[in-house]
Protein backbone atom coordinates (compact mmCIF):
# COMPACT_ATOMS: atom_id res chain seq x y z
CA UNK A 1 0.00 0.00 0.00
CA UNK A 2 1.16 3.27 -0.44
CA UNK A 3 -0.81 6.44 1.23
CA UNK A 4 -0.59 10.00 -0.74
CA UNK A 5 -1.24 13.30 0.80
CA UNK A 6 -1.97 16.09 -1.25
CA UNK A 7 -1.28 20.08 -0.07
CA UNK A 8 -0.85 23.42 -1.25
CA UNK A 9 -4.05 24.07 -3.33
CA UNK A 10 -6.01 27.44 -2.39
CA UNK A 11 -7.22 30.41 -4.55
CA UNK A 12 -5.21 32.41 -6.75
CA UNK A 13 -6.02 35.03 -8.90
CA UNK A 14 -5.22 34.71 -12.84
CA UNK A 15 -1.59 34.98 -13.43
CA UNK A 16 -0.31 33.68 -10.00
CA UNK A 17 1.17 30.91 -8.63
CA UNK A 18 0.78 27.90 -6.73
CA UNK A 19 2.68 24.87 -5.56
CA UNK A 20 1.51 21.68 -4.81
CA UNK A 21 2.91 18.78 -2.86
CA UNK A 22 2.15 14.80 -2.63
CA UNK A 23 3.61 13.33 0.24
CA UNK A 24 4.02 9.59 0.16
CA UNK A 25 4.41 7.01 2.57
CA UNK A 26 4.52 2.95 3.29
CA UNK A 27 5.71 0.93 0.14
CA UNK A 28 8.86 2.13 -1.64
CA UNK A 29 8.28 5.14 -2.98
CA UNK A 30 11.44 5.28 -5.84
CA UNK A 31 9.79 2.51 -7.48
CA UNK A 32 6.39 4.21 -8.72
CA UNK A 33 5.93 6.56 -11.47
CA UNK A 34 3.99 9.78 -9.87
CA UNK A 35 1.82 11.40 -11.90
CA UNK A 36 -1.28 14.79 -10.89
CA UNK A 37 -4.47 14.66 -12.56
CA UNK A 38 -7.58 17.05 -12.00
CA UNK A 39 -11.12 17.21 -12.31
CA UNK A 40 -13.37 20.34 -12.59
CA UNK A 41 -17.17 20.06 -12.07
CA UNK A 42 -19.14 18.04 -14.28
CA UNK A 43 -16.15 16.75 -15.96
CA UNK A 44 -13.95 13.90 -16.12
CA UNK A 45 -10.84 13.63 -14.87
CA UNK A 46 -8.04 14.83 -16.83
CA UNK A 47 -3.77 13.53 -16.65
CA UNK A 48 -2.06 16.80 -15.99
CA UNK A 49 1.63 15.82 -15.80
CA UNK A 50 4.01 12.39 -14.69
CA UNK A 51 7.56 12.20 -13.72
CA UNK A 52 9.33 8.86 -13.65
CA UNK A 53 10.81 6.51 -10.50
CA UNK A 54 14.30 8.49 -11.93
CA UNK A 55 12.80 11.51 -12.49
CA UNK A 56 14.86 11.67 -15.82
CA UNK A 57 11.32 11.78 -17.76
CA UNK A 58 8.59 14.04 -17.15
CA UNK A 59 5.31 14.67 -19.50
CA UNK A 60 2.56 16.91 -19.64
CA UNK A 61 -0.77 18.00 -20.70
CA UNK A 62 -0.37 20.23 -23.66
CA UNK A 63 -2.36 23.15 -22.21
CA UNK A 64 -0.01 23.17 -19.14
CA UNK A 65 3.64 23.10 -21.01
CA UNK A 66 5.91 25.96 -20.25
CA UNK A 67 3.57 26.54 -17.16
CA UNK A 68 3.87 23.40 -14.53
CA UNK A 69 6.89 22.07 -14.00
CA UNK A 70 6.92 18.45 -11.89
CA UNK A 71 9.63 17.52 -10.19
CA UNK A 72 10.62 14.72 -7.32
CA UNK A 73 12.67 14.32 -4.10
CA UNK A 74 13.10 10.48 -3.44
CA UNK A 75 14.81 11.26 -0.17
CA UNK A 76 11.93 12.85 0.83
CA UNK A 77 8.99 11.04 -0.57
CA UNK A 78 7.30 13.65 -2.22
CA UNK A 79 6.79 15.06 -5.27
CA UNK A 80 6.11 19.20 -6.26
CA UNK A 81 4.17 20.58 -9.21
CA UNK A 82 4.57 24.16 -9.67
CA UNK A 83 1.91 25.69 -11.23
CA UNK A 84 2.79 29.45 -12.68
CA UNK A 85 0.81 31.43 -15.13
CA UNK A 86 -2.28 30.03 -13.63
CA UNK A 87 -5.54 30.70 -15.91
CA UNK A 88 -9.29 30.01 -14.71
CA UNK A 89 -9.19 26.53 -16.74
CA UNK A 90 -6.73 25.34 -14.49
CA UNK A 91 -9.46 25.35 -12.07
CA UNK A 92 -10.24 21.80 -10.34
CA UNK A 93 -9.51 19.41 -7.73
CA UNK A 94 -5.71 18.02 -8.55
CA UNK A 95 -5.38 14.59 -7.53
CA UNK A 96 -2.09 12.87 -6.58
CA UNK A 97 -1.33 9.32 -8.06
CA UNK A 98 1.30 6.51 -8.09
CA UNK A 99 1.78 3.52 -10.52
CA UNK A 100 4.61 1.48 -11.33
CA UNK A 101 3.29 1.07 -15.48
CA UNK A 102 2.15 4.63 -15.29
CA UNK A 103 1.55 6.90 -18.02
CA UNK A 104 -1.15 9.47 -19.20
CA UNK A 105 -4.25 7.38 -18.75
CA UNK A 106 -5.90 6.71 -15.12
CA UNK A 107 -5.89 3.34 -15.63
CA UNK A 108 -2.37 2.67 -15.02
CA UNK A 109 -2.22 4.66 -11.83
CA UNK A 110 -2.70 2.17 -8.41
CA UNK A 111 -3.16 4.82 -5.71
CA UNK A 112 -4.72 8.05 -5.18
CA UNK A 113 -4.49 10.88 -3.35
CA UNK A 114 -7.86 12.37 -1.86
CA UNK A 115 -7.17 15.54 -3.66
CA UNK A 116 -7.17 19.05 -3.46
CA UNK A 117 -8.94 22.38 -4.33
CA UNK A 118 -7.40 24.82 -6.92
CA UNK A 119 -9.36 27.70 -7.95
CA UNK A 120 -8.05 30.80 -10.08
CA UNK A 121 -10.50 34.29 -10.33
CA UNK A 122 -10.13 35.50 -13.21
Amino acid sequence: QVQLVESGGGLVQAGGSLRLSCAASGRTFVRYTMGWFRQAPGKEREFVAAITWSGSSTYYKDSVKGRFTLSRDNAKNTVYLQMNSLKPEDTAVYYCAAGVVAGTHRSGYDYWGQGTQVTVSS
